[in-house]
């Protein structure tokens, strides 16, 4: 199996994203680092305070699984940041993408441009 791409979003709870988005950077972000997690992109949406997206990298979709049942299974996660991040969450949601089709996207897509319209 090839490179997946997890893409994960989460519905947060009213007035709780820069707190989760703190949390996130500050301990969440370096363990997921020290266990060795590619972490593609993560933020707070630029539309709804209280919604987050990560993408994380795998080398396959075995690998994933592999890295976060260990990751979320661990007494690090465990006694560290996970009650501070899960509190915060509503509802969440994941889709997993090979990783190829993504990079054939972002590859092939043309730079949007916009151009003002004639006054009718």
């Amino acid at each position: 199996m090839s490179a997946v791409i997890e893409i994960r979003t989460y519905k947060l709870v009213p007035g709780t994203g820069a707190e989760f988005h703190r949390i996130f950077v500050e301990e969440s972000l370096p363990m997921l680092q020290r266990w060795g997690v590619e972490v593609v992109a993560f933020g707070l949406s630029l539309d709804d305070e209280d919604s987050f997206c990560l993408i994380r990298a795998y080398p396959s979709l075995e690998e994933l699984q592999g890295s976060q049942d260990a990751f979320y299974g661990s007494v690090e996660w465990r006694n560290g940041p996970r009650e501070a991040i899960v509190s915060r969450i509503e509802s969440g949601n994941s889709v997993v993408l090979p990783a190829d089709s993504v990079e054939l996207l972002s590859a092939s897509r043309p730079t949007a441009r916009v151009e003002a319209a004639e006054p009718v």
